[in-house]
C-alpha cells in the first residue's frame, strides 16, 4: 500500500509525531508552526487543568456510562447519531463528567482530541474560537495510527501559512477533512481513536476583528462565534469521511439550544443532566468524602456531622453540584473550626426558605465574600470555582 509520505519531502516519522524538517537551519517545522496556534491549556490533561474537577469514584456513574457506551457502541442504536449534546444548568456537573469521560476514553485508546473552553480561568486563548481547529488537528498529529493524516495536516500548514488567519470552515477543510479524505489507512483499522470531546462551548467569548473597510464595525456577539463553531462541527459530522463521534457539553443557552433543536437535531442525541441520574446520591458521596478528610485532619468523631446535617446540605443544593462543592471548598480553605464553619453554612437561608433553587448558593457566596479577610481574593476564588466545580 502506498503512503502519502512517499511523495513528501523532508518528512520523517519519529515516535508518534510526524516531524517536518527543512534544509534551512532557521526555518520552523510545520509542527512548530501548528503548535504556535493551539490552546494547550484546553487539552483535558493540560497543566492548566491539573486541579480541574473530576467525578469521584461511584459518582455520576450512570451519566458517564451512557456517554462512553454511546461513543463505543452507538452505531448499534436504532437511529445512530454522530453528535451528543450534554447539557444542563450551571453546577450540574458537565465539566467534571467530561473530564472523567476523557480519562476513560484515553484509557480505552479511543480519545481523538479534546478542547475545554474556559471563560474564568486559564489562558485567554481558551476563550477564543480561533484556536479550536488547530488544537484538534495538533492532537491528531500525535496519534501514531494516524501517521498519514498527520503528514497531510503538516503539509497543509506548510502549503498555506496563513491558514490560521482564515475562517473556521476553511481551517476545518484544510487541516482536518481533506487530510482524512486522503488517508488510505481508514477505520476500522485497530488503533484509530473514535471521539472528540468539546466542553464549555457556552464559555467561548466573542473575538472582535478589525475590518479595513468598516471603520466602526458592529460588535460581534459570543453567540455568533458559538454558532460558527457548531456549524463546522455539524459539517464535520455530516462528512462520510469523518470517522469521529463528537460530544459537546454546554449550558442550554438560547442560541445553542435553538441550534440543536432546529439545525442539527437529526444528527444529535441530547443528554440533559437532571434528577434522572440521581444527583442527590452523587452529592451525598461527595460530601462524605469531604467530611471524611476533615474528620481525619481535625480528629473529629465518625458521627460528625450528623445524618440530618448531610441531608440538609443535599436538599439545599437542589440538584446543583456546585453548592456542595463550594461548601466543601469553603471548609477546606477557611482554616477555622470545622464544626463552627458548618454551623455558619447551616444558619444561611436554605432551599425551604425560597422557591429559587439557587438562593442557598447565592447566600453561601455572599457569606464567603463577607467573611473573607481579603475580599478580592475571595472573589477570585469564587470566580474560579463557580466555573470549574462540577
Amino acid at each position: 500500500m502506498s503512503s502519502v509520505l512517499n511523495n513528501a519531502s523532508h518528512f520523517s516519522v519519529g515516535g508518534n509525531v510526524v516531524n517536518n524538517h527543512y534544509n534551512g537551519s532557521g526555518s520552523k517545522s510545520s509542527i512548530e508552526k501548528l503548535r504556535e496556534h493551539i490552546a494547550a491549556g484546553a487539552l483535558h490533561n493540560s497543566a492548566e487543568r491539573y486541579d480541574a474537577p473530576k467525578c469521584l469514584p461511584e459518582t455520576r456513574v450512570a451519566v458517564q456510562d451512557e456517554v462512553v457506551s454511546w461513543i463505543c457502541d452507538g452505531d448499534s442504536d436504532n437511529e445512530p447519531k454522530d453528535i451528543m449534546w450534554v447539557t444542563g444548568p450551571a453546577g450540574s456537573g458537565k465539566t467534571a463528567i467530561m473530564g472523567s469521560v476523557a480519562d476513560t476514553c484515553q484509557g480505552k485508546g479511543i480519545l481523538g482530541a479534546t478542547h475545554f473552553f474556559s471563560s474564568f480561568s486559564g489562558s485567554a486563548n481558551r476563550r477564543s474560537k480561533h484556536y479550536l481547529v488547530p488544537t484538534l488537528a495538533y492532537q491528531f498529529v500525535q496519534h501514531k495510527p494516524m501517521t498519514q493524516v498527520a503528514a497531510r495536516i503538516l503539509s497543509a500548514v506548510e502549503d498555506n501559512p496563513v491558514i490560521f488567519e482564515q475562517n473556521l470552515e476553511v481551517q476545518l477543510d484544510q487541516l482536518i477533512l481533506k487530510p482524512l479524505r486522503a488517508c488510505q489507512d481508514r477505520p476500522p483499522l485497530a488503533g484509530w481513536p473514535k471521539v472528540i470531546l468539546i466542553d464549555g462551548l457556552d464559555e467561548c467569548g466573542a473575538d472582535q476583528c478589525q475590518d479595513a473597510i468598516q471603520s466602526n464595525p458592529p460588535p460581534r456577539s459570543k453567540e455568533a462565534d458559538q454558532i460558527e463553531i457548531l456549524s463546522i462541527l455539524k459539517k464535520a459530522a455530516s462528512d462520510p469521511d469523518f470517522p469521529f463521534r463528537i460530544v459537546i457539553a454546554s449550558r442550554p443557552e438560547h442560541a445553542i439550544k435553538r441550534f440543536f433543536a432546529d439545525v442539527v437535531k437529526p444528527l444529535t442525541r441530547e443528554l440533559f443532566l437532571d434528577a434522572k441520574y440521581n444527583p442527590d446520591a452523587d452529592m451525598a458521596l461527595f460530601l462524605e468524602s469531604k467530611f471524611a478528610n476533615i474528620r481525619r485532619e481535625s480528629h473529629l468523631p465518625s458521627s460528625w456531622p450528623s445524618k440530618d446535617v448531610r441531608q440538609t446540605l443535599t436538599a439545599n443544593a437542589s440538584g446543583q453540584f456546585i453548592y456542595v462543592a463550594t461548601v466543601g471548598r469553603f471548609m477546606e480553605v477557611s482554616g477555622g473550626d470545622p464544626d463552627e464553619l458548618l454551623k455558619q453554612v447551616l444558619r444561611l437561608p436554605g432551599f425551604k426558605a425560597s422557591t429559587d433553587a439557587f438562593a442557598p448558593l447565592d447566600a453561601l457566596y455572599t457569606h464567603i465574600l463577607k467573611s473573607s479577610p481579603e475580599p478580592p481574593l475571595s472573589i477570585l476564588w469564587l470566580n474560579q470555582n463557580s466555573s470549574v466545580c462540577f
